[in-house]
Order: C-alpha cells, then structure tokens, then sequence
C-alpha cells in the first residue's frame, strides 16, 4: 500500500476576488453544479465554502499528482467535494476515478476555513502496482 497526502490553504479574499470580477466563468471552470449550489446555500459563509473546496481540490492534486499523467484542466471538475448525510465533506472517488486511478484504495479529506482563510487536508491509499 502507497500512501501519499496533500494539503493546501488559501486566502478566502482571493476566491471572493475571482467570484466577483470573474463570475461564471471562473465558477464553472472550477466547480460542478453541485459545489456551487451547496457554497451558495450559505449566504453569510459562501465564499469560505468556495475556498475550502478550492482548497479540497488543490490538495487533491497534491496527493493524486504521481499518479495522474497531467493536471489537465478537466480535473478540476473530476475532483468533486461532496458531504455525507452527517456534513463531513468527501471527494466523490467515481468521479475521480473516470479513466485514471485504478489503484486508489481509499481517499479522504478534511477541509476547515475561518473568516480569512481555508485549509485542507487529503490522504490517498494506492495498492501497489503489480508489474
């Protein structure tokens, strides 16, 4: 078993930034419609939602990077940050999994954001290849 992590944090102004002046298009380009209908519900937190899943996701390059051949623009929407029925965010793994992946075991994630900031945390579990 391979285990590889990924952590990233980011300044909660910086998304508010690119929300605004971007819009739609740096929405789209980096969430799915199901992050952007979750960040929005929370009207008073929205923009620390959308930087703890920029976060998520950055993250999640971090821990999947020596196992993908690109960080190609198509993977920001492959890394889907989704909650549980309890809250706890998750990454959506058949998602991610399209096509690359095969051998990822188990992935998990933990995302924290305060009024400046967003941080989170990803530990991936890759079985050995078998060559």
């Amino acid at each position: 078993m391979q285990v590889t992590t990924g952590v990233d944090i980011i300044e909660v102004e910086r998304i508010k930034d690119a929300v605004n002046k971007i819009g739609d298009n740096f929405l789209n380009k980096i969430y799915t419609e199901q992050e952007i209908e979750y960040c929005n519900k929370s009207k008073k937190m929205k923009y620390q939602h959308f930087a703890g899943r920029f976060a998520a996701k950055e993250a999640t390059f971090k821990a999947i990077s020596t196992h993908i051949d690109c960080k190609e623009d198509a993977l920001w929407k492959e890394i889907e940050i989704i909650n549980d029925k309890e809250g706890k965010p998750a990454i959506n793994v058949a998602k991610l999994k399209k096509g690359r992946l095969e051998n990822l075991k188990n992935i998990d994630i933990s995302i924290s954001h305060i009024k400046d900031y967003a941080i989170a945390s990803v530990v991936a579990m890759f079985e050995e290849d078998k060559k």
